[in-house]
């Protein structure tokens, strides 16, 4: 299995739980090792008291690029530590793109980056995301499987 088949069968692994990403209209658009981009066109539902993508939103898109990224070599591994900053509004209509991107990999321990834009590729919001590696995997590569 190459390193993107193995990022692709993980990701579909995960999308299949991932309810919270599927509820607020969260598409998966790419992924590869050490990689993923996540998209999301904001909704009036999105939207916060002053009529701006809500930071929990932005921040949720980019914690899942982050996590599709993170978990591409089909080991299992959770965020430990997460930052945002956020640079612009974004507004109902908009389309967000968060593109993860690894930074680091070192024994059980990743630093993963993530840039959230709007669809004129003006940037929305920086995350970056420590990972850690846990025991288990997110799909079985065992035989016949792979």
């Amino acid at each position: 299995m190459t390193p993107k088949e193995r990022a692709e069968k993980a990701a579909a692994a995960m999308w299949q739980g991932d309810a919270a990403s599927q509820e607020l209209g969260v598409r998966l658009v790419e992924v590869d090792e050490g990689r993923a981009v996540l998209e999301l066109t904001v909704e009036p539902r999105h939207c916060n008291g002053h009529g701006i993508c809500h930071g929990g939103v932005t921040f949720t898109l980019a914690d899942g690029a982050f996590a599709y990224a993170c978990n591409s070599r089909n080991q299992a591994t959770v965020a430990q530590h997460n930052t945002i900053t956020y640079l612009a509004p974004a507004h109902a209509g908009g389309v967000l793109s968060a593109s993860a991107g690894e930074t680091s990999l070192n024994g059980r321990s990743g630093v993963y980056d993530v840039t959230v834009t709007d669809q004129t590729g003006r940037r929305i919001a920086l995350f970056r995301g420590l990972s850690r590696a846990v025991r288990g995997t997110v799909f079985d590569e065992g035989e016949g499987n792979g």
